[in-house]
């Protein structure tokens, strides 16, 4: 296996109640400054941990809930979907998402972005399925070394996700630091306001 990329069997670590404590929900919903947002796109949703916190906390109309691995995506239509039916499971590719252009309101990538082999790619992706004055928030592990988290030289800097963020389009960009373990990047799709 890949040594990027999280390891399926190690799904439960996900479900990590202190994962809420490290990259709070209203925390990042306060940086988005977001007036409506319908749909939400997670991308790498893994156990929809986070999908089922952003429900919770913004009450979105549904979340499509995107992962690459058939065991998460399992796990989820097993543990999730039967409670949350607003989550939707979406098998896609690390670089294509099978829904319309300009589907989403949101589309968000949580300790994701390290494991991605072509960020460019999945961050164009993003753009296209966003509505315009649509929002994208990428979190992931701060590139220090800590005791948790991946490997320090497989993590990425802000900056570098800032640039990836401008380079088809993404507007307003900004980089929010005060997690202690993860960076917070947000952008925006250029067109009307959300």
């Amino acid at each position: 296996m890949d040594d990027k990329k999280f390891d399926p069997k190690k799904l439960q670590k996900l479900n990590n109640p202190q994962r809420l404590k490290d990259i709070p929900p209203a925390y990042i919903w306060d940086k988005l400054d977001m007036k409506q947002a319908d749909i939400f796109v997670e991308i790498g949703a893994g156990t929809a941990f986070f999908s089922l916190a952003f429900l919770q906390h913004a009450k979105p109309e549904k979340i499509y809930a995107c992962d690459v691995s058939a065991v998460m995506l399992n796990w989820m239509a097993a543990n999730i979907v039967p409670q949350y039916p607003n989550i939707i499971p979406v098998k896609t590719a690390e670089t294509s998402v099978p829904l319309a252009a300009e589907t989403a309101d949101l589309v968000f990538m949580i300790a994701l972005h390290h494991e991605l082999c072509h960020p460019d790619l999945t961050i164009a992706e993003s753009y296209r399925i966003l509505k315009p004055g649509g929002k994208i928030f990428i979190v992931d592990w701060k590139k220090e070394d800590m005791a948790e988290g991946p490997p320090t030289r497989i993590r990425c800097l802000a900056a570098q996700v800032k640039e990836q963020l401008l380079h088809p389009g993404f507007k307003d960009v900004k980089i929010f630091s005060e997690m202690p373990k993860h960076f917070l990047v947000v952008g925006t799709k250029g067109g009307r306001t959300r």
